[in-house]
This record gives C-alpha cells, sequence and structure tokens, in this order.
C-alpha cells in the first residue's frame, strides 16, 4: 500500500506550517456559510440564526484581520484616523523578507478562501433577491461588507508587501536606502 504524499503547495492542510491557525481560519469562514445556509433546518428562530452567522463573521474578520492573515501570509492592516484632521488611512504591514517564508500551501488556501468568500456571498444575495427573501438581505450586505473590507485590504497589503520588497531589494547598497524607499512607497499606497 503506498501512500502517495502531496506535493508542496497542494491544497493540503497537512503540509501548513500554521495547521492550527489554518484550520481555524477555514472554520470561520465556512461556519457562518454553513449557519445562514442550513440554520432554519435547527431551529425557526430568524433572529438566533442572524445573531449567530452575525457573531461567526465578526469572528472571522476578526481572526482573518489580527490573527490568520499575519501567521499565514505575513500580512496585516489597521486604519488609523489622525486626531487634529479627522482624516483616517489604511497601514498595511508586511513582514521583512529575509524574516519569514511564506508556506506556499498556507498562501494558497488563505488566498483561495479570501476571494472566495465575498462571491459565495453575492450569490446568496441574488439568490435572496430572486427568491424574494428580503428579510435575509440585512445579514447578506453585512457579509458583504466585512469580507469584501478584508479582501480589498489584504490585496492591497500585498501589493504594498510587493512594490516595498521591490524598492527595498532595488536599493539594498545600504539599510537607510531601503528604508527610504519602503516608506515612500508605503505612503504613496495608504493614502
Amino acid at each position: 500500500m503506498d501512500i502517495q504524499q502531496p506535493t508542496p503547495g497542494s491544497l493540503s492542510w497537512r503540509l501548513s506550517s500554521h495547521p492550527i491557525t489554518l484550520l481555524t481560519f477555514l472554520g470561520f469562514r465556512v461556519s457562518s456559510l454553513l449557519v445562514y445556509l442550513f440554520g432554519m433546518l435547527f431551529t425557526d428562530s430568524l433572529v438566533m440564526i442572524f445573531i449567530i452567522t452575525i457573531l461567526l463573521l465578526a469572528a472571522d474578520f476578526y481572526y482573518l484581520k489580527n490573527i490568520a492573515g499575519r501567521r499565514l501570509v505575513g500580512l496585516r492592516w489597521w486604519n488609523e484616523v489622525d486626531v487634529n484632521t479627522g482624516d483616517s488611512h489604511w497601514v498595511f504591514e508586511s513582514s521583512e523578507p529575509g524574516t519569514k517564508v511564506i508556506n506556499p500551501t498556507d498562501s494558497r488556501f488563505f488566498w483561495l478562501a479570501i476571494y472566495a468568500q465575498p462571491l459565495l456571498w453575492i450569490m446568496l444575495a441574488v439568490v435572496a433577491l430572486f427568491s424574494l427573501k428580503f428579510i435575509w438581505l440585512p445579514l447578506v450586505v453585512i457579509a458583504l461588507v466585512l469580507t469584501i473590507t478584508n479582501t480589498l485590504a489584504f490585496s492591497r497589503c500585498d501589493k504594498f508587501s510587493q512594490a516595498s520588497n521591490l524598492a527595498g531589494s532595488a536599493l539594498s547598497s545600504g539599510n537607510l536606502a531601503g528604508s527610504i524607499a519602503s516608506n515612500m512607497v508605503g505612503r504613496f499606497f495608504s493614502r
């Protein structure tokens, strides 16, 4: 009996560098959809399904933004508000290129899940509209806002990281030059 080992970068959680983080991330991603889709099989209370789905979406948002993104792909983002002007801007953080090696399996799971979930919620919004179940639209809109916000933020964070790494490596003759280039690119993307 010859068991074939999965190839690096394939979608097998066993190849993950952080399997608990990955499985928790995927659990939050899937659980909100499952409660929304199958909650009526277990209870007749729309309010209970609404509350549980919102709590799972909020936990997913927090976990993805603060834990899974940093551990799985080395990216993190947040929003800062200038107290003097009231202007808000997004801040993107990525791990230093030499300090963290991104596991291809973690990366593939992360990006697949982060782009798939908003698409699924959009399909559920269309289904709710065409089946005239308008009572579910506020929940679907909240889910779309949370998932699309994380998707856009991590996409911009990834672009910032790639541009920052490129600028840093182009000017790597001194640490000061790389730092200046990274800050200049970071300011360009944070507007």
